[in-house]
C-alpha cells in the first residue's frame, strides 16, 4: 500500500540549536519524496516557554527586566538558527521582521500582565504560544533554503478546543472540519506545513494550550483528522527504553510496545509519550514511531493499536520494561471495626482528593481491616490531617485504630503485555528481590496483568532496579 500521510513531531530538544535544527531539516527532506503528504509538527525550542512563562510570572510582581532582557535572547536565539540554516539574505531580514514582530507581541502581553499586577490563565496560555509560533517560522524557512517547499500554520487555526486555559480539550468534530480546510489545499500543492505543537483555539479564536504533553497531542490530534497512515515524535534518545538510563546503565531501546504499555509506562513515571498524548491515535488504530532526531538511522519504538496482529510472536516477551515513582509515602487507614461497614474506602479518597493529592497507588487486603495507599512525600502531611479530620469519630470510637505512614518509599513497576499469559511472573520477580536481600512492602496489580508494582524501602532501589531489569529477555 502507497505511504500516504505522515505526521512527524519535533521536540524542543531537536530544534533547540542551529545544528539540531539542521539535522530536522535533513530528516524532513529525506522523507518528503516518500509521502504523498507530509505535515511537521514542532515545539518551541527547548527551554524558550518556561522563560516565556517566567517572563510572565515576573511581570505580575513588577519586573520588566527579566522579559525585557528575554525578548532580546528570543530574538538572538532564533536569528542564530536563522543565520545558519538561510543563505538568502532578503529571506532572512523578512524572517527578522516577522520575529521582531511576534516578539513585540510578548512584551506588550508582559507589560499588561506588569500593570494589572496578575496573569490570568488566558493570558499565560497567549503567552506560552509565542515559543511554538517563533519556532514554526525558523523551521519552515529553513526548509524553503533547502529546497523543501513549506508554509508556517499556527494551529489556532487547526484545532479548536474548549476554554479550559493551560489545559484545554480538543472538540475532534470541528478539528477535523478546520484542519482538513486548512491543510488539504496546502498538502494538495506538495508542500510541507510546519505546525505549531502545543497550542489551539477556542471556537471564539481565543489561544488555548493543550497541556502536558502538549506537542505530541497536536501531532495526534492532526493524525487522526487527516487520517494519517502513521505518526512520527522525534526526541533527543533512542525511543521507549527499558528503564531510565541514569539509574540502570544496562537499559536498552525497548523495539515495540502496545498502547496499553505505553500508558502504564508513563502513568508509573517513565519519560515517554503521555497517555493523553496519544490517546486520539489509540482510538483511531494509527501506528506511532518514537525517534531519536540525532540518530536518525535507529528505528526507534514502534507503538501499535494491535501488537498480536502486526508483530507475531514478539509479544510473547514477559517483561518489557521497570519503571520507578520515587519520593513517596504509604499511607494505611486500618481498624479492626472496618469490617463490612460501607463508605469507608469512598470517604478515605474523596479526603485525599480534597488535598489535591494524585493516587498512583491503592492495595486493601481482603479482611477490609486496611486500607494502604501511596502519596507523594510533599503532600504526607496535609493528607495525614485531612484523614485525622475526616474520621475524627471513628477515631474516637475505636473503629479506626490509627491512620499512620511509612517512610520514604519508591514504587517499583514491571510493565509487559506478555506477563497476562505466562505463569509464574511474579514469583520470578519476588524471587530476585528476596535473593538480593529486598524487603516487598506492599504489591499491586491490575485486573489486565499488563504491569505489577511493588512498593520498597528508598534506600533499596537501585538494587531492586537491578535485580528486576537482570530479568528482562
Amino acid at each position: 500500500m502507497a505511504k500516504k500521510t505522515l505526521v512527524m513531531k519535533f521536540g524542543g530538544s531537536s530544534v533547540g540549536s542551529p545544528e539540531a535544527m539542521a539535522q530536522v531539516v535533513a530528516i524532513v527532506k529525506q522523507q518528503q519524496p516518500q509521502w504523498k503528504n507530509l505535515i511537521v509538527v514542532t515545539s518551541a525550542l527547548a527551554g524558550v516557554t518556561n522563560r516565556l512563562l517566567k517572563s510572565a510570572a515576573q511581570a505580575a510582581t513588577g519586573d520588566i527586566q527579566t522579559y525585557q532582557q528575554n525578548a532580546q535572547q528570543f530574538l538572538d536565539e532564533h536569528m542564530a538558527i536563522a543565520n545558519h540554516l538561510v543563505t538568502n539574505a532578503k529571506v532572512r531580514f523578512a524572517l527578522k521582521h516577522e520575529l521582531e514582530q511576534l516578539i513585540q507581541e510578548f512584551t506588550n502581553l508582559c507589560h499588561a500582565i506588569e500593570i494589572l499586577g496578575e496573569a490570568s490563565p488566558r493570558a499565560l496560555d497567549a503567552v506560552a504560544a509565542l515559543g511554538e509560533r517563533l519556532a514554526v517560522r525558523v523551521l519552515a524557512a529553513g526548509l524553503d533554503a533547502a529546497g523543501v517547499g513549506s508554509r508556517p500554520v499556527e494551529a489556532t487555526r487547526l484545532i479548536s478546543t474548549d476554554d479550559c486555559f493551560q489545559d484545554a480539550h480538543p472538540e475532534m468534530s470541528a478539528t477535523r472540519l478546520r484542519a482538513q480546510r486548512e491543510l488539504i489545499p496546502l498538502l494538495s500543492t506538495g508542500k510541507v506545513p510546519v505546525v505549531t505543537g502545543f497550542i489551539a483555539s477556542t471556537p471564539t479564536g481565543v489561544t488555548t494550550t493543550l497541556g502536558r504533553g502538549g506537542s505530541d497531542f497536536s501531532a495526534a490530534i492532526l493524525g487522526v483528522v487527516l487520517e494519517a497512515d502513521e505518526v512520527w515524535i522525534y526526541t533527543d534518545v533512542d525511543g521507549v527504553m527499558s528503564a531510565d538510563p541514569r539509574l540502570t546503565p544496562e537499559a536498552h531501546t525497548i523495539d515495540h510496545l502496545s498502547y496499553r504499555e505505553v500508558a502504564e509506562l508513563a502513568y508509573f513515571g517513565a519519560r515517554v509519550l503521555h497517555p493523553k498524548s496519544i490517546r486520539p491515535v489509540i482510538e483511531a488504530g494509527i501506528n506511532l514511531r518514537v525517534l531519536n532526531t540525532f540518530n536518525p538511522t535507529n528505528s526507534g519504538t514502534l507503538i501499535l493499536a494491535d501488537p498480536n496482529g502486526q508483530t507475531g510472536d514478539r509479544t510473547s516477551e514477559q517483561i518489557k520494561a521497570v519503571t520507578v515513582i520515587r519520593s513517596q509515602r504509604l499511607v494505611t487507614v486500618e481498624g479492626r471495626g472496618m469490617l463490612g461497614v460501607p463508605g469507608v474506602a469512598a470517604r478515605t479518597f474523596s479526603a485525599v482528593a480534597a488535598t489535591g493529592t494524585s493516587v498512583p497507588l491503592i492495595t486493601q487486603a481482603s479482611s477490609e481491616q486496611s486500607i494502604c495507599f501511596a502519596v507523594p512525600s510533599n503532600a504526607i502531611q496535609r493528607v495525614l490531617g485531612e484523614l485525622a479530620a475526616s474520621f475524627e469519630v471513628e477515631l474516637a470510637r475505636r473503629d479506626i485504630d490509627r491512620i499512620w505512614s511509612t517512610e520514604e518509599v519508591v514504587i517499583i513497576t514491571i510493565v509487559g503485555a506478555g506477563m497476562r499469559s505466562t505463569p509464574g511472573i511474579a514469583g520470578r520477580i519476588f524471587t530476585a528481590l528476596g535473593q538480593q536481600e529486598v524487603n516487598v512492602i506492599a504489591i499491586a496489580q491490575g485486573s489486565s496483568e499488563v504491569s505489577i508494582s511493588v512498593v520498597v524501602d528508598a534506600l533499596d532501589m537501585q538494587i531492586a532496579l537491578n535485580a528486576i531489569h537482570g530479568l528482562i529477555a
